[in-house]
């Protein structure tokens, strides 16, 4: 496995492979889980090499953040993914990435869909999740990239600003990975105390319920959601959000007669945790 610790090093094995050698990309944070090796295990389905980078982005992050605090493993991390099968990991400097500083970069944004949800409590965050993926997929040049429908509202935007960008990148979707008491996977699920992690599951399983109680009864979107944030604030979350959308634009579900998903992010103590539940008509 190749590491690629700047961009000069990234292009130039990207041009050393062959024509069409077909490169999967899996861009992460780093502080890996069994989540972040499964879009690698995608990757590798859709691809002959798959290409993994690790950059913890500073443009992403609100002043009020965790950035200092995000936990970084790199050995662990390489290791993780030397057993996956990766061929290569780019793990670039903030100075790679924003030589004149996050402040004076030239941004990347993608209107609409960025507006609501956590675009809406995170001002700025989906700024910095577009303008860094534009740079990694400009200098790993992949064929195909994978992303976690953990982060559903972040999938829906990448793949309209490659529709907007005409870059020539399939968006691939990977599911949910989940613990087996039904917590996603979130690097961030470490920031939760003994006690807290306890609760932990009754967020998913909040969202669950929400989502069969829609399926059951399609007129009854509201009603469903009125007693999922009731019970989570009973279990002691702290709700930013719980909301239904359609899926194809993030607009205000009223019915089930598109595809729609319940998306939810909550506090529990000082962790932000997100989930979210698709919910299909048919």
């Amino acid at each position: 496995m190749e590491i690629l610790d700047s961009i000069e090093a990234m292009r130039a094995w990207r041009r050393s492979l062959p024509t069409n050698v077909r490169i999967g990309f899996a861009p992460t944070m780093g502080n890996l889980h069994a989540g972040h090796i499964s879009l690698v295990d995608q990757a590798a389905i859709d691809s002959d090499k798959v290409v993994a980078s690790i950059f913890v982005n500073p443009m992403q992050f609100g002043a009020n953040e965790d950035l200092d605090a995000y936990p970084r493993t790199m050995e662990a991390d390489l290791e993780k993914l030397e057993a996956a099968g990766a061929a290569a990991v780019f793990t670039p400097t903030i100075d790679d990435i924003y030589p004149e500083g996050v402040d004076h970069h030239t941004a990347v944004e993608v209107p609409g869909l960025t507006n609501v949800l956590c675009g809406a409590s995170r001002a700025g965050h989906f700024k910095g999740v577009t303008t860094v993926v534009s740079k990694l997929f400009a200098a790993v040049q992949p064929d195909v990239a994978a992303f976690g429908a953990k982060d559903l509202q972040q999938v829906l935007v990448i793949k309209k600003m490659v529709r907007d960008l005409l870059l020539p990148i399939e968006i691939v979707t990977v599911p949910t990975m989940r613990e087996s008491d039904g917590l996603a996977m979130s690097s961030r699920n470490g920031y939760l105390t003994p006690s807290e992690r306890q609760l932990a599951p009754h967020f998913s399983q909040t969202l669950a319920n929400c989502a069969e109680a829609i399926r059951t009864d399609h007129s009854a979107i509201e009603t469903a959601l009125e007693a999922a944030r009731e019970a989570l604030n009973a279990h002691g979350f702290k709700i930013d959000y719980l909301e239904a959308r359609k899926t194809f634009d993030l607009s205000t579900a009223t019915s089930l007669d598109e595809e729609i998903a319940l998306f939810g992010a909550v506090f529990l103590g000082k962790t932000r945790l997100i989930d979210n539940r698709v919910i299909s008509s048919s």
